[in-house]
């Protein structure tokens, strides 16, 4: 696989991401797959999946997992609803997890990534242990099949998530990185994270953000990729200086308005093909 292919987060059914239609007439190669719906995990649909990613000539490197019930709303709704951290859903979305795992098994992927929630940020707090056991048992699984899973960044500051990340202690546990939800969550600058977080970073969002005038507190705002505050030259630079030498995976967070959307990734694909030239001849000292 070439150094830093372009991809797209990407769904057959869902309602998440753009469709594999759309990835296919982007022209990108690589997805990372929003979960389809329970009815569609079947060993059945799965050969059919791999079937049509095989005539579009796209390949998934990662599938995330979500649940009914999640709202990303603002910011205290997520830290109601979303992951693995409510006490109500725990152990059901355990279960589903684990059967998504098995979904991505049979389409080959070896990566499953999901947002775990807001995980405590004083690992004294009571629960802090049992989210830790539950994402040691996620982890058990996953080695078991010969898979990894990923967390993706956005709920913690850096030193919280690879405090949680050595606590639980395996080692098929690493970060999906995406700059943007450090700053939609108001949780710290991306560039400095990323910087902390180096080789835990196995898979990334390419996504671009403005801050909150109350961080942490309001959402901050989703923008098209160069429109925010990342700043996606050093985004890039600093993945480099990490080694990361994955896909680049677009992400934009408009479901709802398909021909915008489309048209914004469009215009990301365009904006880090750039780059990636730009930045290239520079580390090659311009030969």
């Amino acid at each position: 696989m070439e150094h830093w292919p372009l991809g797209v987060f990407a769904s057959i059914d869902a309602g998440f991401g753009v469709r594999l239609e759309v990835a296919h007439e982007l022209g990108v190669q690589t997805i990372h797959l929003h979960t389809p719906q329970q009815e569609s995990r079947t060993e059945g649909q799965a050969r059919e999946f791999l079937a049509q990613l095989d005539d579009l000539g796209i390949t998934i490197t990662c599938v995330f997992g979500g649940f009914e019930g999640e709202s990303y709303a603002d910011i205290p709704t997520v830290k109601e609803t979303v992951g693995l951290v409510p006490p109500a859903t725990r152990r059901a979305r355990l279960a589903e997890m684990k059967e998504i795992a098995d979904f991505a098994r049979r389409l080959g992927v070896n990566v499953v990534g999901l947002h775990i929630g807001f995980v405590p940020h004083d690992s004294q707090e009571a629960d802090y242990h049992e989210i830790v056991a539950v994402a040691q048992d996620l982890c058990d699984y996953a080695t078991n099949q010969g898979q990894a899973i990923h967390l993706e960044t956005g709920q913690e500051p850096a030193d919280v998530l690879l405090q949680f990340l050595d606590d639980v202690g395996r080692n098929n546990l690493f970060i999906n990185f995406d700059p943007a939800n450090m700053i939609l969550y108001g949780i710290g600058e991306p560039i400095e994270a990323l910087e902390k977080l180096g080789p835990r970073v196995r898979s990334v969002h390419c996504k671009d953000a403005t801050w909150s005038k109350q961080p942490g507190i309001t959402w901050g705002t989703e923008v098209p990729l160069g429109e925010g505050e990342v700043g996606m030259g050093s985004y890039l630079r600093t993945l480099g200086n990490i080694g990361y030498v994955g896909p680049l995976t677009i992400e934009r967070e408009i479901p709802q308005e398909p021909e915008r959307q489309k048209s914004e990734i469009a215009g990301a694909l365009n904006l880090l093909r750039s780059l990636k030239i730009k930045i290239g001849t520079e580390t090659s000292g311009g030969k």
